[in-house]
């Protein structure tokens, strides 16, 4: 039995694909849907999944040309994100079978495919699966730097399994230590859903992140591209929660808040605390944004906004998130960057032994934020002059 899915995100294809092979099926996918009409032609599948929100060719001509061109009646279930009543009743007015709403488990997808072509013959009872497809595709850039002892490799990718839209991009920031070696052995098997960027030369957290965000914003098939911390301070499920925030809002980005509250675990070294605090208002000050916390190793991003934030080099290493959103203040006007901006608590935040910033370097900070201000005053005047 031949199933042939069709959907222009990778990362939604292979898990699909993995599962209805572990269940007897022969799977042949296509992020192409041009390519996937010629696949249909020498495949001659016995059902078709398609998207319908695809580049180039929709999914709705895939029915099209199936159902109509070919005068065909083979299965065809739609898998798609899109839930408008035109779209669904257009589908079934076209003949589709089937139409399923991400997100959704792969366990439900192979009861709907066993339903509309039966079980593979001779095929033994496979265990369900946990893994749920999601709408989005998501890339998280996370910068690493001597995080050979502390690397949380078996959380990185038990998540990854589970959850299926993320792909992961390691920047090694030239590391002294094994980082590298622990790297590569995590991508191993895990090429599709895992990348590791190197830099032969340390270049400082700031530059790791820039670099990352700019290789993963090439990547056609991500919907959103943020960054996190290698200590996992924030866990990826803390993370999930901004994505969940800035693919139902109209926000370009979503940055992730230690504030204490109730129902939260959230928790800071006293003297950090207080540096963090005096930080933070000097922050304020600069940004004229009531932000509660600029810092947070955090932060999702639409691609459309990727290439204003991290266009250019940072001028300092490591409060780049104030000139981040010091960037969208210049580019769109303090008042629109303001309503494009999201700070949203987070459930867990733990400090992590080993951090790379030392108080020292709290300290010299807020020299750091002078120098911001003054060189992103004249930027700004020189944007004003040039308009």
């Amino acid at each position: 039995m031949r199933v042939l899915a069709i959907d222009d995100q990778q990362l939604v294809l292979l898990p699909l694909q993995k599962r209805l092979a572990e269940l007897g099926y022969e799977v042949k996918i296509e992020t192409d849907a041009a390519k996937g009409l010629e696949l249909y032609e020498s495949f001659k599948p016995d059902l078709v999944i398609v998207d319908i929100n695809m580049p180039g060719v929709s999914g709705l001509e895939v029915v099209k040309h199936i159902r109509i061109t070919k005068n065909s009646q083979i299965p065809i279930m739609v898998l798609s994100g899109d839930t408008k009543d035109e779209t669904i009743t257009e589908g079934f007015d076209l003949g589709i079978n089937d139409y399923m709403k991400k997100p959704l488990s792969l366990n439900e997808i192979s009861a709907r495919v066993k339903r509309l072509i039966g079980v593979p013959e001779g095929q033994d009872k496979v265990s369900t699966s946990n893994v749920m497809i999601q709408e989005r595709c998501v890339g998280v850039v996370i910068p690493c730097y001597n995080e050979e002892e502390r690397l949380l490799s078996d959380e990185f990718t038990s998540y990854i399994d589970k959850n299926s839209g993320y792909h992961l991009c390691f920047v090694n920031d030239g590391s002294k230590d094994k980082t590298l070696e622990v790297l590569n052995e995590l991508k191993k098997g895990r090429e599709d859903f895992i990348t590791v960027y190197d830099c032969e030369k340390n270049g400082g957290k700031a530059e790791a992140v820039r670099l990352g965000m700019l290789h993963m914003a090439k990547k056609e098939d991500l919907d959103y591209i943020g960054f996190l911390d290698a200590d996992l301070s924030t866990d990826l499920a803390d993370f999930d929660d901004l994505v969940k925030t800035i693919e139902t809002s109209e926000f370009k980005i979503v940055s992730g808040s230690r504030i204490s509250r109730m129902g939260a675990d959230i928790t800071k070294e006293s003297a950090r605390k207080i540096i963090s605090l005096t930080i933070n208002f000097i922050i304020r000050k600069i940004l004229k944004m009531d932000f509660k916390d600029t810092q947070c190793g955090a932060k999702i991003f639409r691609k459309d906004v990727i290439d204003i934030a991290f266009g250019e080099k940072f001028i300092t290493q490591w409060i780049f998130d104030v000139e981040i959103f010091k960037r969208m203040s210049i580019h769109f006007g303090l008042k629109e960057a303001k309503a494009m901006l999201c700070e949203q608590p987070l459930k867990r935040w733990i400090h992590a032994d080993g951090s790379k910033l030392s108080m020292k370097d709290s300290v010299k900070i807020v020299g750091q934020l002078g120098q911001i201000a003054w060189v992103y005053r004249n930027k700004k005047q020189n944007t004003k002059k040039a308009a």
